[in-house]
């Protein structure tokens, strides 16, 4: 009986040897976290360099090319800003720590879609199509809301265009 508890247990032993092992998530190394590239990374540090660059063509002329990079940092901001509020659902009651991560970086993804819309709006301005650029800046009117800075500026284009002729003062102050 000793001999067949011995084999059971040598057998037991192999079989855990042999099946899979769970996979631990682990913190790559910094080589292997090409999304985390300032440049062409996909984070809020490769959205504001899209942003850069966008003003530094528009800055220079190119008009279209700044479009492009203004497009692009849209695009990138929405996306980063949508999987950034998926994965803090995902883990809302799990793990309090990534829902805080993943809200304060869709804070920030937010607010850069609201600074790439409100560069846009400008170039459209600059391009004399104020009629393209009033979508863009019911957009951060509506992201940000007025109470924000980008918000209030993207109103004022509103009230310059003439899309909207009342002029926002702000919160009337609280009385007591």
């Amino acid at each position: 009986m000793g001999c067949r508890s011995l084999l059971t247990a040598a057998a037991l032993m192999a079989s855990l040897g042999l099946a899979a092992t769970p996979v631990v998530a682990q913190e790559a190394a910094s080589g292997d976290r090409v999304l985390a590239s300032s440049v062409n990374g996909f984070n809020p540090a490769a959205v504001r360099s899209m942003i850069a660059r966008g003003d530094a063509a528009a800055a220079s002329g190119n008009l279209e090319t700044a479009r492009k990079e203004y497009d692009g940092a849209r695009k990138a901001a929405k996306q980063l800003l949508a999987f950034y509020r998926d994965l803090s659902g995902a883990f809302r009651g799990l793990d309090a720590r990534i829902p805080r991560e993943m809200d304060t970086k869709g804070r920030e993804a937010l607010g850069l879609l609201a600074e790439a819309n409100l560069r846009l709006a400008a170039l459209f301005r600059r391009q004399n199509q104020p009629e393209v650029a009033v979508p863009v800046l019911v957009e951060v009117v509506k992201l940000m809301t007025p109470a924000q800075p980008q918000g209030r500026k993207a109103y004022q284009s509103l009230l310059e265009l003439g899309f909207v002729d009342t002029e926002f003062k702000g919160a009337a102050p609280a009385s007591n």
